[in-house]
């Protein structure tokens, strides 16, 4: 902490133990720890920096903390330091020991649950700093404050000693250091990634504007700063660094209103999909809430309203929701005193003040860009209304398959083997890269539960097209009809009739190019299939191995290598090019059986790492695809073409 003092402007001084309430105890973290960090995998891990680093940002929304520190030790710790205002360390006035402690080691106490310590926090952080102590081997907080420098180390949550001054604070500065480790008793993995805790740091910076957030790896000597004075305009440059603009400049959109304040940038592009990202208290509401319909709303109203009014539209035409937002990249972020969030991953804002309040401050400000750029507002309406015209388009191909799929017997696609079973959670559909793979998998298949649909060639880059298009390519269609579910808005998650969809390709260039355009399909309109955990890709093996009567099946060169060398000269070496390769059983007992396949759950642990990799691999600009070849081309060992 080697931060100087300049909170002159906030001296801090009514922050103290007085400021911290208690709730409740500490039991049963260390029992159930996935209640309250989401999972012990390495999403759960790297919760407990976020947790750590979310107490930092509190105290920078409060306008006490300019600089945060995150450090990847050789050791396998983490620490976090920052220039706050450092934790209070006096006694707890009812507790009778340091209110450090009792941040520490208690549930739900925190400086966020006295409304006059933070006027807006993300809302559990209380919470957050103990469960960190709870699931760590060892974790060691230093605090300057009041010219000293305080300590105490914890074991598995449990205090080794009291809370002792350690000498003076460097300086007279203040600020609050933690170190971790977490324990591999609780965890199933302790590696922290550098990619991920940055792409993490990079928005919080994004969101705090002027805030300085540093990330260190000890090992590697990699290091990354973040520092954006531009905020959220910074932000959405960075969003579409890899699409076109249809205006010169993002919109910049900000208000307060009964204590809610709202910051918002966006632009439109010349892409059809929209990517909208939303926030409240610094927390990714990925499932949205009241602050992303007050901002559907208001969109939709005045884009109608200035078209009509300036003759863009006919008298007629209406805009609906859907068009407005095509093309649209856009980050909202409100700050709200007591927010109230929906579940218990904090996911979806439940204020319903909100909307009124968002709705009321994106309408004055919109309509009064429109009004001073005509020429950008023109642009903007007449991307609508393309969108609009191409929606009637695709409401008729909508028409068209279900008109289609009821002349057919069944209503499924003619080249579908269906299985038995009509379970949805039992059941399931593989997507068969070309017709003779295909025929493999339908006689190599358990009929009772599992389905086919062969696929032939490669399906549209849905990147690239409007859902018109999209809707009269034959694959797509097939897919649609054999899902049940509806596509876009008409997504229905209880017509799914198949609880794993799994993808299988060749394990060659063609076969991942074809992996790559359904992933991007489900991704971008049929996103609920992702996040719902529903999509697969099978692993079918790279090698057989044969020597003598014995065989053996290898997924990859390593495993390959490492086997030749165990079973000595004389090893028959396969390498398959193709999935029809294979015959029936060979593709049942190594790809399709439930007791012996590898099957790949298709996650995304960052929306917007996802939706910036899909933009690059699939998208219209040439010069960002051609820059992440060339940067990872050494990475590839062995290429089939």
């Amino acid at each position: 902490m080697a931060y100087d003092d300049n909170q002159s402007k906030h001296d801090g001084s009514d922050y103290d133990s007085a400021s911290i309430e208690v709730l409740e105890g500490l039991d049963g973290v260390r029992m159930r720890p996935a209640m309250y960090i989401g999972s012990i995998d390495e999403h759960g891990l790297h919760h407990l920096v976020y947790e750590v680093v979310d107490n930092a940002i509190d105290e920078a929304m409060a306008g006490y903390c300019s600089n945060i520190e995150v450090i990847l030790r050789e050791d396998g710790s983490v620490e976090v330091k920052d220039d706050g205002r450092g934790i209070p360390t006096d006694p707890h006035s009812v507790l009778k020991v340091s209110a450090l402690e009792v941040v520490m080691t208690k549930l739900h106490a925190g400086g966020k649950f006295k409304k006059d310590a933070y006027k807006v926090s993300g809302g559990l952080h209380g919470v957050g700093v103990s469960v960190v102590n709870a699931l760590s081997l060892w974790l060691e907080v230093f605090v300057d404050r009041g010219q000293k420098r305080y300590m105490q180390r914890y074991e598995r949550g449990k205090p080794v000693a009291p809370v002792s001054v350690v000498g003076g604070s460097p300086s007279g500065s203040r600020g609050t250091a933690v170190r971790f480790m977490p324990d591999p008793k609780i965890f199933t993995t302790t590696e922290f990634k550098f990619t991920t805790l940055s792409t993490r740091l990079r928005e919080m910076a994004f969101l705090n504007s002027g805030l300085r957030i540093g990330l260190t790896e000890t090992s590697t000597s990699k290091k990354e700063e973040f520092f954006f004075e531009g905020g959220l305009v910074s932000f959405i440059k960075w969003l579409d660094k890899n699409r076109t603009p249809i205006h010169s400049e993002p919109i910049s959109l900000s208000g307060q209103k009964e204590g809610t304040s709202l910051e918002l940038a966006m632009e439109w592009t010349d892409g059809y999909v929209e990517n909208i990202h939303s926030y409240a208290n610094n927390i990714n509401t990925i499932d949205g809430g009241t602050h992303m319909s007050g901002l559907k709303s208001a969109l939709t109203r005045v884009l109608n309203d200035y078209g009509k009014k300036e003759d863009v539209l006919k008298k007629d035409e209406i805009l609906s929701g859907e068009d407005v937002r095509e093309g649209l990249t856009c980050v909202i972020s409100v700050k709200i005193p007591e927010p109230q969030f929906e579940g218990q991953t904090k996911t979806k804002l439940g204020n319903s003040e909100v909307k009124g309040y968002v709705e009321t401050i994106v309408s004055e400000g919109l309509k009064e860009y429109l009004e001073e750029h005509p020429r950008e507002a023109e642009k903007i309406i007449l991307k609508s209304r393309q969108a609009a015209q191409a929606r009637e388009a695709a409401r008729k191909a909508r028409e068209l398959t279900r008109r289609k799929g009821l002349l057919e017997s069944s209503g499924l696609p003619g080249k579908l083997a269906d299985c038995q079973s009509k379970d949805p959670a039992i059941s399931e559909l593989y997507l068969v890269e070309g017709d003779s793979a295909g025929g493999s998998a339908k006689q190599g298949r358990d009929r009772a539960f599992q389905a086919i649909l062969p696929l032939r060639g490669k399906i549209l880059n849905v990147e690239k097209a409007r859902l018109d298009k999209i809707l009269s390519n034959n694959e797509i269609r097939s897919m649609i009809t054999a899902l049940g579910c509806g596509i876009g808005d008409e997504y229905d998650q209880k017509q799914l009739r198949y609880h794993k969809i799994i993808i299988m390709t060749d394990a060659d260039v063609d076969g991942a190019h074809i992996r790559t355009l359904l992933l991007t399909f489900f991704y971008r309109y049929m996103s609920d299939i992702v996040l719902g955990g529903f999509l697969f890709v099978a692993q079918p093996p790279l090698y057989k191995l044969k020597k003598g009567k014995q065989e053996f099946y290898c997924f990859t060169d390593r495993r390959k290598d490492e086997l030749v060398a165990e079973l000595g000269q004389g090893v028959y070496v396969q390498r398959y090019k193709g999935l029809g390769e294979m015959n029936p059983e060979q593709l049942w007992e190594t790809t399709m059986d439930p007791d012996s396949r590898t099957l790949v759950k298709v996650t995304v642990e960052d929306a917007i790492l996802a939706d910036e990799m899909f933009t690059i691999l699939m998208g219209d600009q040439v010069q960002p695809r051609k820059e992440f070849i060339e940067e990872h081309a050494l990475e590839v060992t062995e290429l089939d073409v």
